[in-house]
């Protein structure tokens, strides 16, 4: 029996997804799956990773805990460059442009290379001095600066992989890229220790085998990509008569993936100086909220999924002057996800010592992630309705909207009530400021969407998709 009539009906190409009539919740289930599944693959990675270079060597493992916050900071601003890109392709494929959203699609990928190059060249050239103001010893910063360079050199491939996946959801097909993901995980994952350890006829490389490895597995996720992208039987074509970037083209980007990468930044640095807020408390307050972040991540993943599939469904809607439909269907998801994450949330109230016990035995750091879990599960549904809004929002070309609400989530809340919490009640009060901010979070999210005009959004993109202009802010 063919196997894919096991998975037909959990995945399904986006030649059988209707994003503009009938169903809302089958389409969306069916974006949004592949998206979890990609989001597991690459935590999967990451832990395999971990768990290869902390078999090598204890610095070299303490090095690629420093390198975190810039690999983040490069995903984020790869993350705003290709979601401009979606964000066009699905509003001109909704508007039935389908040449205008392959020149968009082309385009995206050259300043996608463009970007890598560029951010790449600097932080080839200057990582060394970024890591030396965090922190680490000389051993330490040595092995940092081998690994991000490496992953600076490797950049290009790194944006390339992240605009493929971006722009193939923004047509409908979230499943290519899911496959795609895991052959690329599945290929790290396999060399990573032939390449660290130098097994068989490979010299031992030690961190610069697991960058190797990364890097490898990104470029030929890329070129996969781009041969399929190339061929343009999966949902969105690229042409090489169109990569050459147009002006009007630029400027859209701009006005889109700036904000997006903003967004994006704004999160991965809240999360860094949070973590310099809790770093005052002892050992293990920080161990503590580690595990509990831990678990954060994991409630993450169906947010930030179905967020991803109405960021298409609303893009495509929109430009297929569907306003109506695309404000239902983000209803829709708002409930569904507020629902599911409330349940895990009181769960995760009512477990959190068995949950915490799972990654520690020690009482203390146990008690303290317990703590953490706490305070913050009961508003894990909120986080659910602060990502769906946002997303919708980036759907409609209103990226600058989204990045405010999260400048001021972070930076104008989380941040400030934070330090206050902190000096004034100790670690709980650094725990309300993540539940308060989650909360405060998705009333303004809401709020603000409410304030949009979809009919006028919708007759704008319909109006200026010849241009490549979505709505404005």
């Amino acid at each position: 029996m063919d196997p894919r009539e096991f998975t037909r009906p959990l995945f399904k190409s986006e030649d059988e997804l209707d994003l503009t009539n009938g169903s809302i919740a089958q389409p969306l289930f069916h974006l949004s799956l592949p998206i979890v599944i990609m989001n597991l693959l690459q935590t999967t990675y990451n832990l395999v990773d971990t768990f290869w270079l902390g078999q090598y060597d204890t610095a070299a493992l303490a090095a690629t805990s420093f390198t975190f916050p810039m690999v983040l900071l490069y995903i984020s601003i790869g993350l705003g460059i290709s979601a401009a890109g979606s964000i066009l392709v699905a509003q001109h494929l909704g508007a039935g442009d389908r040449p205008l959203a392959t020149a968009v699609a082309s385009q995206t990928v050259t300043l996608s290379v463009l970007g890598a190059v560029g951010l790449g060249g600097l932080g080839y050239f200057f990582i060394d001095d970024v890591l030396r103001v965090i922190g680490p010893s000389p051993q330490v910063l040595e092995l940092a600066t081998v690994y991000m360079r490496l992953i600076s050199l490797g950049l290009v491939f790194m944006f390339g992989f992240v605009t493929f996946m971006a722009l193939m959801r923004g047509a409908g097909n979230t499943v290519t890229p899911m496959l795609v993901v895991a052959g690329s995980v599945g290929l790290n994952i396999a060399l990573d220790p032939f390449l660290i350890f130098g097994w068989g006829p490979f010299p031992e490389w030690g961190i610069r085998g697991a960058a190797i490895a990364t890097v490898a597995s990104r470029g030929l996720a890329f070129a996969v990509g781009l041969w399929i992208m190339f061929r343009g039987n999966r949902g969105i074509r690229i042409r090489l008569s169109q990569l050459r970037p147009t002006k009007e083209c630029v400027a859209t980007q701009l006005r889109l993936s700036i904000p997006a990468s903003v967004e994006g930044i704004s999160r991965t640095l809240s999360l860094n100086l949070l973590l310099v807020i809790v770093g005052l408390f002892p050992t293990t307050v920080v161990a503590g909220y580690g595990i509990g972040m831990r678990v954060l991540s994991v409630v993450y993943l169906p947010a930030i999924a179905v967020a991803r599939g109405i960021e298409t469904m609303t893009g495509q809607n929109i430009g297929a002057v569907q306003p109506d439909r695309a404000a239902t269907a983000t209803h829709f998801a708002a409930r569904f996800v507020f629902g599911v994450l409330a349940v895990v949330g009181i769960v995760a109230w009512i477990g959190a010592e068995t949950i915490i016990g799972v990654f520690t035995t020690d009482p203390e750091v146990a008690q303290s992630g317990a703590l953490f879990l706490r305070y913050v599960a009961p508003t894990f549904g909120f986080i659910g309705l602060v990502r769906v809004f946002t997303a919708s929002l980036r759907g409609a070309g209103k990226t600058l909207s989204a990045a405010v609400i999260v400048l001021i989530m972070y930076g104008l809340i989380r941040l400030p009530v934070a330090q206050f919490g902190a000096v004034s009640v100790g670690p709980s009060g650094v725990w309300l400021s993540i539940a308060a901010t989650n909360l405060a979070g998705a009333v303004l999210a809401y709020a603000w969407y409410r304030r949009g005009t979809w009919r006028d959004t919708a007759r704008s993109t319909q109006t200026q998709h010849t241009t490549t202009h979505p709505a404005d802010d």
